[in-house]
């Protein structure tokens, strides 16, 4: 397992990527965005929320509001 923090700021996004053979989840902290699956899936993200993002899902999250998105990201591996 590995784990990060982001700071994302407004209008701003991580970029689309892959979870491959891994799955990841997202634990929100403080500002509103989106998590945008391929295939249309949008996750709103808020503080206290917790995003999962399955194996094999290409995604993107954006920061929709006004302030930074903060969050920590935990990628394990599914299989």
């Amino acid at each position: 397992m590995r784990s990060g923090s982001i700071v994302l700021l407004p209008s701003k996004n991580v970029g689309k990527h892959s979870t491959g053979d891994n799955e990841e989840a997202l634990v929100l902290f403080s500002g509103s965005g989106e998590m945008r699956m391929a295939d249309g899936t949008i996750l709103n993200l808020r503080p206290y929320v917790v995003a999962y993002c399955p194996p094999d899902t290409e995604h993107d999250v954006f920061n929709t509001g006004s302030e930074p998105l903060r969050y920590v990201y935990l990628v394990a591996r599914a299989r």
